[in-house]
C-alpha cells in the first residue's frame, strides 16, 4: 500500500498540471492556472510575513537575462529565487549576446545546459519565444514589446488582496492602450472576468488582433471589455484606475505623445469622474512613474516640455487610493509562486 501511495504521488508531482512550463504570455495559460498562480503567490506572501521557509527550489540555478534595465523586476526575480533556495545570476545587454554575435537559439542551448530557469526582460517577443522552444527549461517572461504577465500576476493579486475576488471588478487603465501593459490588461482581465475599460486617444488603442483575443475570452469568462477616447464613459463606477508611462522604453517622441494623452492623465478630477465610492477605488501603476521631477528624468523633461507632472499627478500618487507600493512588492511574491511552480516538483492537482 505505501508503495502504491508512493508512486501516485510521484506520479502526480510528474505530472503536475504547470511542471516544465514556461511563462510567455497570459493567454497561453487557463484562467483556472492563473488563478491558481494568484492564490498560489497570497499563500507564499502569508508564508513570508510569519517568516516559514519555502525552499522549493533549493540548488536550482536560475538565469537573468536583461536586455532592458528593470528596478522590479530583477528585485522580484532575484529576491524570489533565494527565497526559494535558487541561486540567481544577472547577465545584462553587455554580458549577453543575443542575435548580435551569438543566434538566440545558441545562446538557449547553451543557458539551458547551465541553468534549471530562464527569465528573459527585453524587446522582442520572438527573443523570450526561441528562448523556451530551445533551452529546455522553464522561461518566464519579464516583459516584452508585446506582453508583461509577470506583472499581471502581481496586479490581480494586488486587486483580489483589496476587493477580496477580481470578477465583475471595473479596471479603468488610461493613456496609451497599444503598450506590453494595456495588451496583457485586455487580455488577463477579459480572462479572469474582470471588465477591463481601455481608455486611450484613438491613435493609441489596441491592435484589431489583441482586441479579437480578448472577445473570446470575455464570451467564456462573462467579461465585458470597452475600447473608448470618451474618459467619462470609461471611468465611470470603475474599482482600479491603472496607468503607465506615456512614453515607453526605446520610444522618443516625446512631444507628440505628451499632446495626445495629456487629457488622459489620472488626476483628481478622474477620481471624481468616477463617482465610485473611497473604499472601492485603487490607484495602480507598474511604476516607474512621472508624478514629480524629483529625478534627473523628471528636470529633463520639465526643462524641455515644462511638465511637472504626466500620466499620474503627485496628488493622486499619494493619496488614499494609491496602492502601487504593494502592488510593486507584489511583483516578488508572485513571481516567486510561477517559478515554484513550473520548476518546483510540487504536487499540484490539475486546475
Amino acid at each position: 500500500m505505501e508503495q502504491k501511495l508512493g508512486n501516485l504521488v510521484k506520479k502526480n508531482v510528474v505530472n503536475s498540471v504547470f511542471q516544465g512550463r514556461s511563462l510567455l504570455a497570459e493567454k497561453d495559460f487557463t484562467p483556472m492556472e492563473l488563478e491558481f498562480l494568484i492564490d498560489f503567490a497570497l499563500h507564499l506572501k502569508a508564508l513570508k510575513k510569519l517568516g516559514i521557509s519555502h525552499r522549493y527550489l533549493e540548488g536550482k540555478n536560475i538565469a537573468l537575462l536583461f536586455e532592458k534595465t528593470s528596478t522590479r523586476t530583477r528585485s522580484a526575480f532575484t529576491t524570489a529565487s533565494i527565497d526559494l533556495g535558487a541561486h540567481p545570476e544577472f547577465l545584462g545587454s553587455n554580458d549577453i549576446q543575443l542575435g548580435k554575435k551569438e543566434s538566440v537559439e545558441d545562446t538557449a542551448r547553451v543557458l539551458g545546459s547551465m541553468f534549471d530557469g530562464i527569465e528573459f526582460r527585453g524587446f522582442k517577443q520572438s527573443v523570450v519565444d526561441d528562448l523556451a522552444r530551445y533551452s529546455g527549461v522553464p522561461v518566464w517572461n519579464g516583459l516584452t514589446d508585446e506582453w508583461h504577465p509577470t506583472q499581471m500576476l502581481a496586479d490581480f493579486m494586488t486587486i483580489k488582496e483589496n476587493f477580496g475576488h477580481i470578477k465583475n471588478i471595473n479596471l479603468s487603465y488610461m493613456g496609451d492602450g497599444r503598450n506590453n501593459t494595456a495588451n496583457s490588461l485586455l487580455i488577463t482581465g477579459s480572462m479572469l472576468g474582470a471588465n477591463i475599460r481601455i481608455v486611450s486617444p484613438k491613435e493609441l488603442q489596441p491592435s484589431e488582433k489583441t482586441t479579437e483575443l480578448a472577445k473570446k475570452f470575455a464570451e467564456k469568462s462573462g467579461s465585458r471589455f470597452l475600447i473608448t477616447d470618451n474618459i467619462d464613459e470609461g471611468v465611470s463606477k470603475t474599482n482600479v484606475l491603472y496607468t503607465d508611462v506615456w512614453v515607453s522604453m526605446g520610444e522618443s517622441d516625446w512631444e507628440d505623445r505628451v499632446k495626445l494623452l495629456k487629457p488622459y492623465q489620472v488626476n483628481m478630477e478622474t477620481i471624481r469622474k468616477t463617482s465610485t465610492p473611497d473604499d472601492q477605488l485603487i490607484f495602480m501603476h507598474c511604476l516607474p512613474a512621472f508624478h514629480d521631477i524629483n529625478t534627473d528624468y523628471g528636470h529633463e523633461i520639465f526643462e524641455k516640455y515644462g511638465i511637472k507632472e504626466m500620466e499620474v499627478t503627485d496628488e493622486v500618487f499619494r493619496s488614499i487610493y494609491a496602492r502601487q507600493f504593494e502592488e510593486a512588492e507584489n511583483r516578488m511574491h508572485s513571481i516567486k509562486a510561477i517559478m515554484a511552480a513550473t520548476l518546483g516538483n510540487l504536487f499540484i492537482p490539475h486546475v
